[in-house]
């Protein structure tokens, strides 16, 4: 299976900072000009299923670079982003007053990042390889998009680069409407094509 993997595109949470997890921002102007131009980029390509998570700023984002897709579009809360519980909605600025271990822990280790209420990276990779397992059973040999988040999308590219969650963060940085495209052999990752909109090859050299 030839898996594409889109992150949403910049949210009005993005923009101030805020911590989104599962709940509900909505895309900016810019948010929506990036799923539009992205669109227009990935049109020729002939997707045999599009997945997208179920929280609005991806479903937006969707819509808008599958503006007019004859094929449904299929919203997974499986598919949504890391669950961080009482952060949620509240300014990583004063999340990093509140609670500077976990903040420090969240973005510069991973690995060690656990907030009583909220899923770690291990739970969250966990999550993602489950859902795109499944996938792999129903379209091996098929063209699927996904659209989510970009710490979902960061633990399957991980996965993929069988790295830690140590390195979860590690460049390149996944940016608003980023394209990424992972090669499977049944449910293992084989091949990663193209990383945050970059032919992989270009990264690891």
């Amino acid at each position: 299976m030839e898996l594409h993997l889109i992150r949403h595109g910049q949210t009005n949470w993005n923009e101030e900072r805020r911590a989104q997890g599962q709940s509900d921002s909505k895309l900016t102007k810019i948010g929506k000009e990036q799923a539009i131009a992205l669109g227009k980029k990935i049109k020729q390509i002939k997707f045999d299923k599009i997945f997208c998570s179920s929280s609005l700023r991806t479903r937006q984002t969707a819509e808008l670079v599958f503006p007019k897709t004859e094929l449904n579009i299929e919203y997974l809360d499986s598919l949504r982003e890391i669950f961080l519980g009482p952060w949620e909605g509240k300014l990583y600025k004063d999340i990093e007053i509140e609670n500077p271990e976990s903040h420090n822990h969240f973005w510069k280790e991973p690995h060690l990042f656990k907030l009583t209420g909220a899923e770690n990276f291990y739970q969250l990779q966990k999550r993602a390889i489950k859902v795109v397992d499944s996938i792999v059973e129903k379209f091996e040999s098929k063209k699927v998009v996904i659209v989510s988040h970009g710490a979902l999308i960061k633990t399957l590219l991980c996965f993929a680069e069988r790295k830690p969650i140590k390195e979860l963060w590690c460049p390149p940085h996944m940016h608003n409407c980023a394209h990424s495209i992972i090669l499977y052999c049944g449910k293992n990752p084989s091949q990663i094509l193209q990383y945050a909109d970059a032919p992989y090859e270009h990264i690891r050299r």
